[in-house]
């Protein structure tokens, strides 16, 4: 993997880039479109195309088990199995972690949409016994599918409830078999409620988890017969909450490490994510690519961009596609609306994807109330073409030095 970047912002840490890859360039900054079981859902890989996409990301956890990562290397890798020819992603399976631990049946995401002040009676993910000061007893276990140690975590499968184990050097080997280009080391995503202590607790071990992610990622190298340049390219996790030392701690640390690039994970508030963001990417090396993992509002995206963020990946383009939820210019729309039954415009008139240009909203509305499974297909492939080319247009507005332009256009516009 190669990265140069083309054209800095003045006084600001927005760039646009190139990030050269064995299966192609991904110009920067990018929306990555999120294909979690080696599919975008409703989508083909043509259409997935269609849309501007230039990469995919994959989700490790699930391939990990259906199909299984032996079957898909046996099959040639990712790329073959899925027919898509681009640049390819996996993330680590550390999210999922946090999905099924400390998070499991309690509605908490990433982002918390409210300011939240943490207590010594915030939820604490789970440990196994004796390990860590955040153990909890057997009976505080029910309700969740997976349980953190210092090693590694034991998770249960939420297809038929088989017992599972992934370490650093699981989640790295797991994902050299998937063969994307760029992959991610496992850490541990903690909720926006957590208490401080387990915050910097969770940080700690992240670390240790990074150091092993790169010492089993050289060694897999080597045994393979290859060199550091042509085998997927590892980008360590900055974590830390919403806590600023431990923010900055974790940059430090972890931008120290020879990583190729790095990933921004772990919990915000819509409050503290750009601050969050700027103290880490103030301290993450110049030179290496930084990726927002899980975010894709496009307020949030031009934050990003702003901050010194080459890629981001979020579901919610897709997701919302399938209910319904269509961006436009003017903001979301719920297609399925009654006002739209009888509107014969576009999604939005000022959006050049091939569903605007064929499609009326009326149509949508049809397909969706009908509960025909096109309209999923043809409201993803909008949303994702909308968020992308949005992206691209930052990309543009960074070169020819309009960003604070096309900022204040579109969300005057897109926040009415």
């Amino acid at each position: 993997m190669k990265f140069d970047i083309e054209k800095e912002i003045p006084n600001a840490l927005g760039r646009a880039g190139r990030l050269e890859t064995e299966h192609g360039v991904i110009e920067t900054p990018a929306f990555v479109s999120v294909g979690t079981k080696a599919t975008v859902k409703a989508l083909t890989p043509e259409q997935i195309r269609e849309t501007g996409a230039q990469v995919v990301l994959a989700n490790t956890y699930h391939l990990y088990l259906e199909p299984g990562d032996d079957r898909v290397k046996k099959f040639g890798g990712l790329h073959k199995f899925m027919n898509w020819s681009g640049p390819m992603m996996t993330d680590s399976g550390g999210f999922q972690v946090f999905s099924l631990g400390a998070a499991y049946g309690k509605q908490v995401s990433k982002v918390a949409r409210d300011h939240l002040t943490p207590s010594a009676n915030a939820s604490t993910p789970l440990l196994a016994q004796g390990e860590g000061k955040g153990v909890r007893s057997e009976q505080e276990l029910i309700g969740s599918l997976a349980k953190v140690s210092e090693d590694g975590v034991t998770f249960k499968s939420h297809h038929d409830g088989s017992l599972h184990y992934i370490n650093p050097e699981k989640s790295i080997e797991i994902q050299h078999n998937l063969g994307a280009d760029i992959i991610f080391a496992f850490d541990e995503c903690t909720s926006p409620n957590e208490t401080y202590e387990y915050q910097e607790e969770a940080l700690e071990r992240t670390h240790r988890w990074a150091e092993r992610s790169l010492a089993q990622h050289d060694r897999l190298i080597r045994a393979n017969g290859t060199i550091s340049e042509s085998g997927p390219a590892l980008f360590g996790i900055v974590q830390g909450g919403r806590e600023e030392n431990l923010r900055k701690r974790s940059a430090e640390f972890i931008g120290a490490l020879d990583f190729d690039g790095f990933g921004i994970g772990g919990s915000f508030t819509k409050e503290d994510m750009e601050t969050a963001v700027r103290w880490v990417n103030e301290i993450l090396p110049k030179e290496k690519p930084r990726h927002l993992l899980g975010i894709g509002e496009p307020e949030d995206l031009f934050m990003g961009v702003e901050n010194g963020v080459d890629l981001f990946d979020c579901v919610a383009p897709t997701r919302n596609g399938r209910g319904g939820t269509l961006y436009t210019s003017r903001g979301k729309i719920n297609i399925r609306n009654a006002e739209f039954r009888e509107d014969l415009g576009p999604i939005d008139r000022s959006c050049e994807c091939s569903v605007c240009k064929n499609y009326t909203r009326a149509y949508l509305c049809h397909l969706y109330r009908s509960h025909e499974m096109l309209g999923g297909t043809l409201g993803s492939m909008h949303n994702l073409y909308f968020i992308i080319n949005l992206v691209k247009r930052m990309r543009e507005a960074i070169i020819t030095g309009r960003l604070s332009e096309l900022k204040k256009e579109f969300l005057e516009q897109y926040q009415k």
